[in-house]
């Protein structure tokens, strides 16, 4: 059951444009449990308050950290209750770094050979060794 809905509370076309959201991803939010049931006005129209603002900001920072759907649904819950969470928190976002450093080394990777490609272009008479280079397997690259 819905709560009932806040005198200062915003509809859904005003919260997504407010968070740059789509209502559809609000419903979606809220279908998942990543967003409790919003409260409905009179008419049976959402109502968002402070607290759904607060959430869905929330939400939005974390996707922007890298982090699932899955992983914002266990942080929320882990927010209710951030002292007792506190190690799972920090077990959840220490794996969330390890995958942006591992992210991080393959971007780097793939910079210093497009770099590299770009040279190799410049340099080149005929041909074009950027489709060439491409076009070979991995092993045959070095």
């Amino acid at each position: 059951m819905a709560k009932p809905a806040e005198k200062n509370s915003l509809r859904i076309g005003d919260v997504a444009e407010l968070l740059g959201l789509s209502p559809d991803t609000l419903r979606y939010y809220e279908k998942i449990g990543l967003l409790p049931r919003v409260s409905r006005n009179g008419s049976g129209l959402r109502s968002y308050g402070e607290r759904d603002l607060s959430r869905l900001r929330f939400i939005q920072r974390a996707q922007k950290m890298g982090f699932s759907l899955t992983e914002i649904g266990m942080l929320l819950t882990m927010r209710d209750n951030p002292q007792r969470a506190r190690a799972d928190v920090r077990k959840l976002t220490a794996a969330k770094l390890d995958q942006v450093e591992t992210h991080l080394r393959e971007l780097t990777l793939l910079r210093n050979e497009l770099r590299l490609l770009l040279n190799l272009c410049r340099g080149a008479k005929e041909g074009c060794p950027i489709i060439e280079t491409i076009g070979r397997e991995p092993s045959e690259r070095s």
